[in-house]
């Protein structure tokens, strides 16, 4: 590969993660435009909106979190694919549906069937995480840290797939035990290497790695 090539696999991995971050961008935005001042004065009026500022903060959380992993997984990745790029293109596809199910979820005060939704649409993400983890795993750079971030992020990402997949059922029991699935996979994704991630890695890394 000579420098040109070079170069131009480097453009390539920029803009695909500055395309990304300006859809994440604009998720963020709709989202905060759904919290909308109430008409009427008083803490009153401002408590009554405590669903949709809850449903907001929970799905931020979710939008930094696949950022920030975003971020550290191309920088495992060496060159732009077409397997790369779908599977990008199908992450943020996911992604762009969060803010129709966070208005949803806040406005019915967590139902069931919008707890139910707001789960489906926040597993579908998780599986297309792993997705594109896995184009970049299979032709990204092949270091020992590479491997060790893959092989932490792939079970990690797995797991946090069942969870969702396990809050479907619960929520047909009680819709905060949904939410409280989803509350524990953001959890464990916003402890970078704490103590659950030996659940994930045969040796927790160096905090340097």
């Amino acid at each position: 590969m000579n420098e040109a090539d070079d170069i131009e696999r480097e453009d390539g991995l920029a803009r695909v993660e500055a395309f990304s971050d300006g859809v994440l961008a604009i998720i963020i935005t709709i989202m905060v435009l759904e919290l909308k001042t109430p008409v009427t004065e008083g803490l009153t009026a401002l408590w009554q909106l405590w669903p949709i500022f809850i449903a907001y903060v929970l799905s931020y959380a979710y939008v930094a979190i696949y950022w920030v992993n975003h971020h550290r997984l191309l920088g495992h990745a060496r060159v732009v694919t077409s397997g790369l790029l779908w599977s990008n293109m199908l992450l943020l596809f996911t992604l762009s549906l969060i803010p129709f199910s966070t208005a949803y979820l806040g406005e019915h005060h967590f139902s069931r069937a919008a707890t139910l939704l707001y789960l489906a649409t926040m597993l579908t993400p998780a599986l297309a995480y792993v997705l594109l983890q896995g184009r970049v795993a299979a032709t990204g750079t092949r270091t020992v840290a590479s491997r060790r971030y893959h092989k932490a992020s792939h079970r990690k990402g797995l797991a946090a797939s069942a969870v969702y997949a396990l809050g479907i059922p619960l929520t047909l029991l009680s819709p905060w035990l949904g939410i409280a699935c989803a509350a524990l996979v953001a959890v464990f994704w916003m402890l970078p290497w704490s103590v659950l991630d030996r659940l994930f890695l045969d040796r927790v890394p160096p905090a340097d790695s």
